[in-house]
């Protein structure tokens, strides 16, 4: 418990920075194997399944922890954001690839939908 009696569990960051760890898994586990394109298939999906239980491992907690704050659809809209800015990134430094204007002005879209989503009830 901190200083304002929130517990960790409680923390209205605790979601997004497990959002966004469990994406950098899912990022690896759906794409990382296209630079090993040599590989056999099956390698690839066995491997990606791997990966992906550690994805499980940060996401299903974000989730549960994050609904004490958060909507479950703000948690979904939060996720694809983080989840496009974590391929965003990846795309670049580990795939090699540019992103052009229009990526940009899609992400600036998906801003926007966050927006709405955070709109107070009241």
């Amino acid at each position: 418990m901190d200083s304002c009696g929130v517990t960790l569990t409680e923390s209205r960051w605790l979601p997004v920075v497990l959002l966004t760890c469990s994406n950098l898994f899912m990022t690896f586990a759906w794409y990382g194997h296209l630079k090993f394109k040599s590989a056999p298939l099956w390698l690839a999906v066995l491997a990606s399944w791997g990966i992906a239980f550690f994805e499980y491992c940060l996401m299903v907690p974000a989730n549960r922890w994050g609904h004490t704050n958060y909507s479950a659809t703000q948690l979904k809209i939060m996720q694809e954001v983080i989840t496009l800015t974590v391929f965003a990134g990846f795309a670049i430094l580990y795939l090699g690839e540019k992103l052009r204007w229009n990526h940009l002005a899609a992400f600036v879209c998906l801003l926007g939908a966050v927006a709405f989503a955070f709109i107070p009830k009241a």
